[in-house]
């Protein structure tokens, strides 16, 4: 089985990450693979390069992601172009990944699961949930980033009621990290009694 783990910015992914991990839960970061495809010197990054000109690199020749967003969050027909060559590479990618999977079940952690055709490579939705105005508190003092720019990231992912009503599960993180780490372990009794059931 694969289980989709999604949440909006700040919600704190990467915790449930970390106890998933502690668990031993085979876990795919649909980010980590993002970076992966346009590591300095890919085809990938060339390619992104050529279209939006040198300043989205760094003087390494790696991606300057600080510059690529601002190119797109205000610019629709920029983020669709970057999303037609990114997308397909990402989705062959956790194909690999997933299938090499072993145990009861695997995760794939996306925040764009549900805005992106990656929900269609899950059989189950788990949502990491937290107020908006925690979102962007705890996004704040992680990344560095103006509220400003968090806001938009916010608005480019799908509003809170929406991800939850797609949910199957949901891990509320508006408490502390004991409380979270509690219904992980419930998340994940739930996920192996159903992967048995089913088999």
């Amino acid at each position: 089985m694969i289980v989709g783990l999604t949440g909006g910015i700040g919600s704190g992914k990467s915790a449930v990450n970390g106890y998933l991990k502690q668990l031993g839960v085979t876990l795919v970061d649909a980010d980590k693979v993002a970076r992966e495809v346009v590591v300095a010197g890919s085809p990938t990054l060339t390619t992104i390069a050529a279209h939006f000109g040198q300043q989205v690199l760094l003087p390494d020749g790696s991606l300057d992601r600080a510059a690529l967003r601002q190119s797109i969050f205000s610019n629709k027909a920029q983020k669709d172009w970057l999303e037609a060559l990114l997308h397909p590479l990402i989705g062959a990618s956790i194909d690999t990944q997933l299938a090499a999977a072993c145990g009861p079940y695997a995760v794939l952690e996306s925040p764009l699961l549900l805005e992106t055709e990656q929900h269609t490579k899950v059989d189950f939705i788990v949502v990491v949930d937290v107020s908006e105005a925690q979102q962007l508190q705890r996004a704040s003092l992680r990344d560095n980033n103006s509220a400003q720019q968090i806001s938009a990231i916010m608005a480019s992912q799908m509003e809170r009621q929406k991800r939850l009503d797609r949910a199957h599960w949901v891990l509320d993180n508006q408490q502390d990290l004991n409380h979270l780490q509690q219904q992980v372990a419930q998340l994940h009794q739930h996920l192996c009694q159903l992967t048995e059931t089913s088999t």
